[in-house]
């Protein structure tokens, strides 16, 4: 019987960077299923964001915590008033990739983080928080206005290993 293989050692920075990018990419999978009457439509009320002002606020608060940190090359803030799907998407994509090179720094370093407490692995814990919030945010006010994001989509979101 031949010798089995070592297990090869799992890597956390990779694990966690590997991670928010699929939390990004949940983000942007939610996007391109929030149908575009929902996009823009009027609040019940008349009070709070609306679902592109809430995705401006994802990329810009990400923005506030890159710029804490001291990262340079920021990406550009989204304008709540004015966004498309396909701004959000670019900056969104944007703001994940300097992220992920902020959570790497900080993994193969000394584990803190500008600005945050206590460690990057709380940090990582409220990016993936703060998105997952208005995520769900996001689905339910598409259902209260009417344009309800579909099943596959709200079923699609929960699919990680696939995203």
């Amino acid at each position: 019987m031949p010798a089995k293989k070592p297990p090869v050692p799992f890597v956390v920075a990779d694990g966690l960077t590997g991670a928010y990018a699929t939390n990004n990419r949940i983000n942007i999978y939610l996007i391109q299923g929030v149908p575009d009457e929902a996009w823009r439509a009027k609040l019940p009320g008349g009070k709070g964001r609306d679902i592109a002002s809430i995705t401006a606020h994802m990329h810009n608060v990400r923005l506030m915590w890159l710029k804490s940190s001291g990262a340079k090359d920021l990406p550009e803030k989204l304008e709540p008033a004015t966004v498309t799907k396909a701004e959000a998407i670019l900056a969104l994509e944007a703001s994940c990739k300097a992220l992920e090179a902020t959570l790497r720094d900080s993994l193969s370093g000394g584990g803190n983080i500008k600005g945050f407490k206590p460690d990057v692995a709380s940090f990582f814990g409220y990016l993936v928080a703060h998105d997952a919030h208005h995520r769900g945010q996001i689905t339910m006010l598409a259902r209260q206005l009417g344009h309800p994001v579909s099943q596959s989509v709200m079923f699609g979101m929960w699919e990680w290993g696939t995203r």
